[in-house]
């Protein structure tokens, strides 16, 4: 054995027959798994009537068959783990002598534990184990492991990397510093896909420090464009859920991410780590989901984008100066003043009789104001109903029945003047004296967006907010663009770990948005912020145009070059979609993009670009897109969005149209930054005068 674990050739043939067997078991188990789950069934129709009156047999078959199920499922799953482990089982390798041994020790690193029986050592180590940070963190010599009994101390005698394709070597290196760049350089190199790719191949050590960090319970992360912000998050969740699973699963972690399709663009990456994905939506959404007994519909970020970029002067972009001003601290701390006039101007106190008991409005008013003054006002009320109902239940020693216990309560609720929330924000923005809102019933209410938040927050400080408990980690992409009234809501709504993420200088407004000048204010000392300053995404011709459009130093480039950035100028759209069909037909690339300023320019140069190209021939069907707010797929070929949905994306090239502006706006300047910073290979920018 210790010869085959020499010979990476060797061991790859002895794995992958290792694995096969297994996966054989894993046929005849499932497959009996199956007709046990059906015997089950059967047994219990045709015997249900009979079992005992108490339900206990009837209990214990439900449970021996969810047990029967979920061994199943648990037996599928590793098995669809072990059918991609068949393909690539490992690629890396660290020879490690513990100190005091004379012979090191081999242990192969693949993307999961593989072992040949419960219990047994693994013959392939999980990317995740203590022991697999050696591959990430070392070079040959000293090194050390945080293991579960302590720190494990040795030296690493040999490091090696493979490429293994379709169960075949195609590179084994004997790796040094060197050498991982070179392979970097490789991965970094090839043709981009439509969903993001997995980095355990290339995790590096500033990367793999920030992945297996379990200590911090905020982590915020500020990273250049192309840092790999988001795979580092996605892999980060993967180790957690490995290093916490008997207290995390993939169902308690909820993203926020910047639009709809970025769902399906990183759906890859958790199942190819062995882990089920995660729930995902963005912030606007789960806010809409929050007040939709309040409003019929609501704006969302980027209708307020959009009006933003249609304003031609200043008079017209006034719209935004109420934005932030409602987005503000100041206009929080207002909003805290009304709310304290509302315990008095809201309330109109009366007796209550019930079956000969009275509750006097003096008891009432003690009670509101003394025994329940941390109590949210809106749901005051109610808890003095619960007490009051408790006290009758207690005095008549039985329970109220369901109709008159919700009565009884709406008894008390009636005390409030007003319990609808539009209608007491209305009243607060004639206390800010500020324009109110229309006052029309449920299903013509709309909010703008900058009222969004605003009302939110004010919904979570009067009634008693439960925060999800089904969260237990939240991950927060693209931080710049949430405001302090935003993480002042999110704080409110989830008291979970967070993993915050994102790059200052991809700020969808004119003015960076700095929320590491902010976060520390809202979560105190459990915060923690680093930076990652490396791009790994862009050549260095095309990060350097994108850096010198922002006034941006100190990034940290990968030495890869390409062609250089291709300016032209067209005096009419036809003219660019002729020069961009011509380009695409020609192209060898995988994902390719037109990325335009507005949703209407997008949406315009997709109608012709889609008819040019299918003249040429081009698949249009299965490889042309258009991405708008309302996309849930991402494909191969050609996409055409606006620079906002292009966040977090990344294509081999990148055709940038926007129109010429006389007037120079930092906004559009940051929206080619944007754009500039999603090509990988190749970037030309066309501009139209």
């Amino acid at each position: 054995m210790t010869e085959i674990l020499k010979d990476g050739s060797a061991y790859l043939d002895f794995i992958e027959a290792k694995l096969k067997r297994r996966i054989l078991e894993l046929d005849a188990s499932i497959l009996q798994g199956k007709q046990d789950i059906e015997r089950m069934n059967a047994y219990y129709w045709e015997n249900y009537t009979e079992m005992d009156e108490y339900g206990y047999e009837n209990y214990d078959n439900q449970q021996a068959l969810f047990r029967e199920m979920q061994a199943g499922e648990d037996e599928m799953r590793l098995q669809r783990r072990l059918y991609r482990m068949v393909d690539n089982p490992f690629f890396g390798r660290v020879d490690f002598c513990y100190d005091g041994d004379d012979e090191p020790e081999i242990f192969y690193i693949g993307i999961g534990n593989f072992a040949e029986n419960a219990g047994a050592v693994p013959l392939i180590y999980d990317w995740r184990a203590p022991v697999s940070s050696l591959f990430y963190d070392y070079e040959k010599g000293p090194a050390s492991y945080e293991a579960p009994v302590g720190t494990i101390n040795g030296e690493i005698m040999s490091r090696r990397q493979y490429k293994i394709r379709g169960g075949r070597i195609i590179y084994e290196l004997e790796s040094d510093l060197k050498i991982d760049d070179d392979v970097l350089m490789q991965e970094l190199g090839s043709a981009g896909d439509n969903r993001l790719k997995n980095i355990i191949r290339t995790i590096q050590k500033e990367q793999n420090a920030i992945i297996r960090n379990t200590t911090d319970r905020i982590l915020v992360i500020q990273g250049a464009a192309g840092s790999g912000k988001t795979s580092i998050a996605l892999h980060r969740i993967a180790y957690l859920l490995y290093h916490d699973r008997g207290s995390l699963k993939s169902s308690n972690v909820l993203i926020l991410s910047p639009n709809g399709i970025f769902a399906d663009y990183i759906s890859q990456i958790l199942p190819e780590l062995g882990e089920e994905n995660i729930r995902e939506l963005t912030f606007d959404l789960y806010a809409y989901r929050q007040l939709r007994d309040i409003v019929n519909d609501c704006e969302d970020r980027y209708d307020l984008l959009e009006q933003e970029l249609a304003a031609k002067n200043v008079k017209d972009s006034s719209f935004l100066a109420m934005y932030e001003y409602k987005q503000s601290r100041e206009f929080t701390d207002l909003m805290e003043s009304f709310i304290l006039t509302l315990e008095d101007e809201l309330m109109n106190f009366h007796d209550v009789v019930y079956r000969g008991t009275t509750f006097s409005e003096e008891e009432i008013i003690e009670f509101f104001y003394e025994r329940f003054p941390e109590t949210p006002l809106l749901s005051r009320m109610q808890e003095i109903a619960d007490y009051f109902i408790d006290q009758i239940e207690t005095l008549h020693r039985k329970d109220l029945d369901p109709e008159e216990k919700e009565l009884l309560t709406e008894e008390f609720l009636s005390m409030y003047e007003l319990r609808d929330y539009y209608k007491i924000y209305n009243r607060f923005l004639s206390f800010a004296g500020l324009e109110t809102l229309p006052d029309v019933p449920l299903e013509k209410r709309f909010l703008k967006y900058e009222d969004v938040y605003p009302m939110l927050y004010m919904k979570n400080r009067l009634e008693l907010l439960r925060p999800d408990s089904t969260v237990k980690h939240l991950i927060v992409d693209e931080m710049q663009d949430y405001s302090w009234l935003q993480y002042t809501v999110l704080s409110q709504m989830f008291k979970c770990r967070m993993t915050i993420l994102g790059d200052r200088s991809q700020t969808l407004s004119g003015t960076p948005n700095d929320v590491l000048t902010f976060l520390p204010g809202i979560y105190r000392k459990n915060i923690r912020m680093l930076s990652i300053d490396k791009c790994y995404r862009n050549t260095v011709e095309i990060a350097e145009y994108a850096n010198h459009l922002e006034g941006i130093e100190g990034i940290d480039l990968i030495d890869r070059h390409g062609s250089p950035v291709q300016e032209i100028n067209v005096s009419e759209i036809s003219q660019a979609v002729r020069f961009i069909a011509d380009s695409v037909t020609e192209a060898s690339a995988e994902t390719m993009a037109v990325i335009t300023l507005t949703e209407g320019t997008a949406s315009s140069v997709s109608r012709s670009l889609r008819d040019a190209l299918s003249a040429k021939g081009y698949d249009t069907a299965n490889r042309f897109s258009l991405l708008n707010k309302n996309s849930r797929n991402f494909k191969k070929g050609l996409t055409v969005t606006t620079f906002y949905l292009s966040k977090g994306l990344e294509f081999d090239k990148v055709f940038i149209l926007f129109p010429e502006t006389k007037i120079q706006s930092d906004l559009i300047t940051r929206a080619k930054y944007i754009a500039a910073t999603r090509a990988m290979h190749e970037l030309c920018v066309i501009t139209l005068s």
